[in-house]
Parts: C-alpha cells; sequence; structure tokens
C-alpha cells in the first residue's frame, strides 16, 4: 500500500448561509466509514479557520532567528479547509476515494503521494 494525501481547499470566507452542513457532514460519515471498511484509513481532519494559523519564516541564509507571523502565509482566495492520508494501493483508487467526498460550492480537491 502506498500513503496518499487527499487535501481539500476551500474559498476564503463562510460557507453559503443556505448549505445544510448537518446534512455534508454526514455524507463525510459515510465516506469515512467507507474507507474505514476498506482498510484505506489512517486519519483525517478540519482545520480550524486561516486567522488561527501561526505561520514559522526562517530565512534561507539562516539556521536559527525563525519569525513567527499570526495569521496564514499569505493573502488567499482559498484555504486548505481539511485533508485525509489513506492508504491505498494506487493514485487511481486514491482519485476515486477524493471523487467520493462531498465539497461545498466552490471547494476542491487535491490528490498527492505522500513520502
Amino acid at each position: 500500500m502506498k500513503t496518499y494525501l487527499i487535501s481539500l481547499f476551500s474559498p476564503d470566507g463562510p460557507p453559503p448561509e443556505d448549505l445544510d452542513l448537518t446534512k455534508v457532514m454526514a455524507d463525510l460519515e459515510v465516506v469515512n466509514a467507507d474507507i474505514r471498511a476498506a482498510g484505506g484509513w489512517v486519519f483525517a481532519g478540519g482545520l480550524a479557520d486561516q486567522a488561527s494559523a501561526t505561520t514559522i519564516r526562517r530565512p534561507r541564509d539562516r539556521v536559527a532567528d525563525a519569525v513567527l507571523t499570526d495569521g496564514p502565509f499569505a493573502e488567499a482566495k482559498e484555504q486548505v479547509g481539511g485533508f485525509y492520508l489513506i492508504d491505498v494501493p494506487s493514485i487511481e483508487e486514491a482519485v476515486e476515494w477524493g471523487k467520493k467526498i462531498p465539497l461545498l460550492p466552490g471547494d476542491k480537491l487535491e490528490v498527492r503521494k505522500a513520502k
């Protein structure tokens, strides 16, 4: 088995007001259960709002003197909202699992092999 990261990118800002988040979360739990039943589950989680992040920057020419900044790394129209780590035989199977994850309007997924 190989490990893949499925990253969920969401537009910056709150979800649409008319969105039924209870249904979305229930749909996510179905996919989670299916991944577990197939033996591919490693970990999944959502992330807090981008504004709650702390960014650590270190100059390329120095080992010390890291600079901490409250907030996101850069202004962006999208943010990582959550992720999955799954163990499956191929990128094709990881993509198929990604296709089953319910997305909100404007969301997108990225599937990438972990090293």
